[in-house]
């Protein structure tokens, strides 16, 4: 197995294909009911999650339905990493055949517990850069999986900020210090601030109680906008970076610039979010 270097826009597609079932199929055996593990730094994945309709979908087309010859078995830490380990525990205790991992905190669980079990990463930024693999070609171990383009994006997304804010000259960052691949994505961003000459106020978080203290520097010395790295610990608290945020900059009109558009439930004025077509449009495949 290898591990694919996909935009943002083609692996949730790649997801619910090759990349799960390919181990699956590995075990195919007719009668049996196969057991798909989910392991998530965050929260659950919902029903309506667009990742869980279209793992399904993608599932299903190649013989594996839910609730006939399929069954889902999701452990989330709601951005508690410490349970990760004991979730794995439970995990193997259901004797899954494979394990879906979303977000680094979850892909480094799985890696160093289930030894024994495929394991499929998502959402876990460069797995290289973070040692999660030995190599994208051949990442050896038990883990194959997807990898976005994430960490070459932040920077992006700092340029598309800088286009709608000209006068943009002090950016703070917020992003989870504690999760190596957010914080990989956080140093691309910093790198392309300093190329455009923007300051940036560091605002690095590893827990809820983290945010009143981001605010404060806000407080202290007001950016001009927020650039927030989205995992798990930081889309949890986003109401809180929305309102207090706002609050601390003294501002109505929060430029917030994030990569996901979940920041309008939140009440955000502004949100810069690269726009994507229908991520069922795309089709990728891992090859064995």
């Amino acid at each position: 197995m290898r591990f694919d270097r996909l935009k943002r826009r083609a692996f949730i597609t790649l997801l619910g294909t090759t990349a799960v079932s390919w181990p699956l199929a590995a075990l195919a055996q007719q009668g049996k009911i196969y057991r798909l593990g989910l392991l998530a730094n965050g929260p659950a994945v919902g029903l309506n999650d667009e990742r869980r309709k279209a793992l399904l979908s993608g599932l299903a087309a190649q013989g594996f339905v839910d609730g006939q010859n399929l069954a889902l078995v999701q452990r989330a830490a709601d951005a508690h990493p410490e349970r990760l380990d004991g979730f794995v525990a439970e995990l193997k205790a259901a004797n899954v055949n494979v394990i879906v991992t979303f977000g680094y905190p979850a892909a480094l669980a799985a890696k160093q517990s289930a030894k024994d079990i495929p394991i499929v990463v998502t959402g876990a930024g460069d797995p290289v850069a973070t040692g999660l693999v030995d190599g994208l070609a051949r990442p050896g171990g038990n883990i194959t999986g997807v990898t976005e383009l994430g960490t070459e994006l932040s920077a992006k997304r700092l340029e598309i900020l800088r286009d709608a804010l000209p006068t943009l000259s002090r950016v703070a960052m917020l992003w989870n210090a504690a999760d190596l691949g957010m914080t990989l994505r956080y140093r691309s961003a910093e790198d392309a601030a300093r190329i455009l000459g923007i300051t940036v106020q560091t605002l690095g978080v590893r827990e809820p109680d983290d945010f009143d203290q981001a605010f404060a520097e806000m407080t202290r010395e007001r950016p001009d906008a927020i650039l927030m790295v989205s995992d798990a610990l930081t889309m949890l608290n986003r109401r809180r970076v929305v309102l207090c945020g706002g609050r601390a900059m003294k501002r109505t009109s929060l430029p917030l610039q994030v990569p996901s558009a979940a920041l309008h439930d939140a009440g955000a004025s502004r949100s810069v979010t690269p726009t994507a077509p229908s991520l069922r449009a795309w089709r990728h495949r891992i090859a064995p």
